[in-house]
């Protein structure tokens, strides 16, 4: 056993103990396994047994370990081959109009040069004259699913935001699905009963009398800024209008995500009537139920507003620090940051990558945490988290944070893979333990745009800073 390896079988992986050949040095280092002396029988022995008698040890380098060997299987090699002739096809063909660095070498130790372009194509394939499809199989819209509010709303908000920065070609423009997306919403919503439905059918048929919570709260995020931001002045009364309309029913709400969406609405709808009174009071009521699950659930080692962390889980910081500020509430906001500090300091892997919580499981208190499977919407939340963090902060930490979230789509993550797809304009479903998804929906994708967005917003404001992971 000169040069060789020695493994222990502990379940699905392999806790390894090796000799430091070349390769074992560059595959065990962080952490991944034991490296022992070449010809040292009692070393190999004193490795193996100080992995059984450390349990929690063993487990840990045996995940770490197999999620790199992931990397390294065949057919995930064959897959880094073909994204990166895609990669190089991409860059010749935009390399005319503007040259970039290559985008392998972003780390966090140096912020990049240049964002990757906004490329919208995907998008536009993703929307008809209805609005934009919920599913794609592969990157072909998936016509079975039909449309949902949740995402019209996504794309509403997206090309509000795009007005602002502006830097879209004329024949890569969403300027002419706005007001479908905006008409989608309008469509949504029951006078009546002063709720949004959620799921339509390819034939344009409502499929529920009323939507999720979440949803009805995602539809009046993107009113809000429509009001707060669209250049339109149609566009603005009708989001004013539609925005009241829906806003009445939020206080019954017992969906605390809902209620960050709305806070986040109310923040938009707020910049063109500050301090406007109904919003106002709603904002306070909601601002206080947030602040009470606080005081029921956060304790020393838990600091967080629930028993479990699920999903969208930065915008309970992002409602607080926005709502914190301009409520003029140092309590709120205090809260809303040392949230979100307690959450990155979980977002984060030994290597200083990003890894959201997953979504198979989630993460309990005092439970086990999942980490896979990883979903876009995670590192859009705590990109617009992190920025509104440094808003309040000026702390240049929050911007880093912000990036390392923001590279997670680029390939900075667990499996070393790219999310985004640079051929398509696409943005992969999730982040498996073994792979990328194939698919590339209207939610993934979506969101790796408006993180985009508001990278590009952010880099007008932010000097650039070198980071240790």
């Amino acid at each position: 056993m000169t040069s060789g390896t020695l493994a222990y079988v502990f379940g699905a992986g392999k806790a390894v103990v090796s000799t430091p050949y070349w390769h074992a040095q560059e595959l065990l280092s962080e952490e991944r396994g034991v490296l022992v002396p070449f010809r040292d029988s009692k070393a190999i022995a004193e490795g193996v047994s100080g992995l059984l008698h450390d349990p929690s040890r063993m487990e840990a380098i045996r995940r770490d370990a197999y999620a790199i060997g992931r990397t390294m299987i065949w057919p995930a090699v064959a897959r880094r081959y073909l994204q990166t002739f895609q990669k190089a096809r991409a860059d010749r063909k935009s390399g005319f109009s503007m040259p970039r660095a290559a985008f392998a070498g972003w780390t966090l130790g140096s912020r990049p040069s240049e964002l990757p372009p906004l490329r919208l194509d995907h998008i536009i394939r993703m929307s008809d004259g209805t609005g934009i499809f919920q599913h794609a199989i592969f990157n072909v819209p998936n016509f079975h699913e039909g449309y949902c509010t949740d995402d019209n709303a996504r794309a509403y908000i997206l090309c509000n935001l795009l007005d602002e920065v502006g830097g879209e070609s004329p024949e890569e423009s969403l300027a002419g699905h706005a007001t479908n997306y905006l008409a989608f919403l309008a469509a949504a919503l029951d006078y009546e009963s002063g709720r949004f439905r959620n799921f339509m059918s390819h034939g344009r048929q409502w499929l529920e009398v009323a939507g999720s919570e979440d949803s009805h709260a995602r539809a009046l995020w993107a009113l809000g800024t429509g009001v707060g931001r669209s250049g339109d002045e149609g566009h603005r009364r009708l989001c004013e209008q539609l925005f009241m309309k829906g806003l009445g029913v939020v206080a019954e709400f017992t969906s605390p995500r809902a209620w960050n969406f709305a806070l986040l609405g109310i923040h938009e709808y707020q910049r063109r009537f500050p301090g406007e009174k109904k919003t106002s009071l709603l904002r306070g009521h909601l601002v206080s139920r947030l602040l009470m699950l606080w005081e029921e659930y956060a304790t020393e080692d838990w600091l967080w507003f629930e028993a479990s962390l699920t999903y969208d889980n930065a915008r309970f910081c992002q409602a607080l620090i926005l709502s914190g500020q301009s409520m003029r509430d140092e309590g709120s906001l205090a809260i809303g940051l040392k949230s979100l500090r307690w959450l990155t300091s979980l977002q984060k892997t030994q290597a200083g990558c990003f890894r959201p919580i997953g979504s198979n499981g989630f993460y309990k208190k005092d439970g086990a945490r999942a980490d896979f499977d990883q979903q876009p919407l995670e590192a859009l939340a705590m990109i617009s988290a992190c920025h509104e963090a440094f808003a309040a902060t000026e702390d240049v930490a929050w911007t880093h944070e912000a990036w390392r979230a923001f590279e997670w789509f680029l390939g900075r993550n667990d499996l070393g893979l790219p999310l985004y797809d640079f051929s398509t304009g696409g943005c992969s479903d999730g982040l498996h333990c073994d792979r990328v998804s194939e698919n590339q929906g209207a939610e993934s994708s979506l969101a790796f745009h408006l993180a985009l967005v508001e990278m590009n917003r952010a880099e007008h404001l932010i000097p650039p800073a070198p980071i240790a992971a």
